[in-house]
């Protein structure tokens, strides 16, 4: 295999190809943030907000957006056009281990050490569900493509599948799927095991 692009960094914790530009973010130990365009070979623009070590990065499939978790237990919401940071959620208390947008809805999910996943909702500027149930650090979390589904791993040597069909629906139906309906915000509960 041939190296098309190198360049010499700061500690990464995290990268994520653009999905349609030569470009990469990447996500750095000292809480920095770049972008390069590795056809151009060369740094597109440098960013600096978190406090502490930035482990998480997602870029939007179709927006000019990117969000990035960190140590400061906080997620930022960027524009890659302004070259700045538009929102920050912090929700969270503890470090951020993985953000994905979701393909169809304005929705950022995130894992962290706090032992939960959050799902917020980038357009409003809201978190509309809290998923919990692992008893350790939640280290990834993913929305599935082709389902209404999430798929989490922790340090508590569990993987979980989660349905989230209920923040699709009504109240009514949010019931039968053990979702707590929280004035617009969601807590999903692990379902109990029948005896």
């Amino acid at each position: 295999m041939k190296i098309r692009y190198e360049v010499k960094s700061n500690r990464v914790k995290g990268l994520c190809f653009h999905p349609t530009l030569p470009w990469i973010v990447t996500t750095h130990h000292n809480g920095s943030i770049n972008v390069y365009d590795y056809v151009a070979k060369r740094l597109i623009y440098h960013l600096e907000e978190h406090v502490g070590p930035v482990r998480a990065v997602d870029v939007h499939r179709t927006q000019p957006l990117f969000a990035t978790g960190g140590d400061d237990s906080k997620i930022k919401l960027w524009s890659l056009s302004e070259k700045r940071s538009l929102y920050t959620f912090s929700n969270h208390t503890d470090y951020i281990r993985s953000v994905q947008f979701h393909l169809e809805f304005p929705w950022i999910l995130s894992s962290s050490d706090d032992q939960t996943l959050r799902i917020f909702n980038w357009q409003n500027r809201s978190c509309i569900a809290i998923l919990t149930g692992h008893s350790h650090y939640v280290m990834n979390a993913f929305f599935s493509n082709e389902e209404d589904l999430i798929v989490s791993s922790s340090l508590d040597e569990t993987i979980r599948i989660w349905d989230y069909t209920c923040l699709l629906y009504t109240s009514d139906a949010a019931d039968d799927m053990q979702c707590v309906d929280l004035g617009g915000r969601r807590i999903i509960k692990k379902k109990k095991k029948k005896k």
